[in-house]
């Protein structure tokens, strides 16, 4: 062998990937996984995928269990049927969001700017960065003579459910008396309130989403999920600046 060919020969050597480098990048990006969840998503069998693609059913098997390593031509069929990008496969997949809230770890607060408080509540996303939602339990207490509940109003939309007790609420004209089992979803950018309606203490969960409506257009009855999340005021339903701390 001439010098000119074991360079060549080393050159080509150099610029070969090592099969098991391979191997481990298709299994870290989870391309057999995608490929899986994009036919799955259409309701699409491997027998018609593969009709669309030219490839058999058993090695597109082989591909979602990752018995095979596909090469670029393949991967390129399989991202036109779905109408995606090759870099579909090798871009990083978001992390799945999973948190859990332990009753010991929550912190219970009163509202905010009324003495006494007509209710308390606890946080219950407070872990969640950038969530798209604020869930609450909140316990409301009798009112004292004479004392009227404090109405207030954030953009958005909320969904409350009650537990125990009986619990009046005030939504713009509106008035109604919700029992254990009621549920009720409303227009949060208009004025309400909440007060225990009876002499034992009610408790709910409250769920806000804070999103802006659209403009020039009426209130839906459900949210357009715009891209903007507001976040939240200071009372419910809001969390003070306090529950991000824990």
């Amino acid at each position: 062998m001439t010098d000119a060919a074991m360079v060549r020969s080393e050159e080509t050597q150099k610029s070969q990937v090592d099969p098991e480098t391979t191997e481990r990048l298709i299994a870290e990006k989870h391309i057999g996984e995608r490929i899986k969840r994009l036919r799955l998503k259409k309701s699409m069998g491997l027998v018609e995928l593969g009709r669309h693609t030219g490839l058999s059913a058993s090695f597109l098997s082989q591909l979602e269990t990752g018995r095979v390593v596909p090469t670029l031509r393949n991967l390129a069929r399989i991202a036109m049927v779905f109408s995606k990008d090759l870099s579909y496969f090798f871009d990083t997949e978001p992390q799945s969001m999973f948190r859990v809230h332990r009753r010991k770890d929550r912190v219970r607060l009163p509202q905010t700017g009324v003495e006494p408080p007509t209710y308390f509540f606890e946080s219950l996303g407070y872990m969640v960065p950038d969530r798209h939602m604020d869930p609450y339990f909140a316990e409301f207490i009798p009112l004292a003579e004479h004392q009227e509940p404090k109405a207030h109003l954030h953009p958005g939309f909320e969904f409350l459910y009650v537990l125990e007790g009986e619990l009046g609420l005030q939504h713009g004209e509106h008035q109604c008396t919700l029992e254990p089992g009621d549920a009720v979803y409303f227009d949060a950018s208009t004025a309400h309130s909440y007060f225990c309606s009876a002499a034992k203490p009610a408790s709910a969960l409250i769920v806000t989403m804070h999103q802006p409506l659209p403009a020039q257009t009426v209130a839906p009855l459900r949210p357009a999920a715009p891209p903007a999340v507001q976040r939240p005021s200071a009372t419910i339903p809001a969390a003070p600046a306090a529950t991000e701390k824990h």
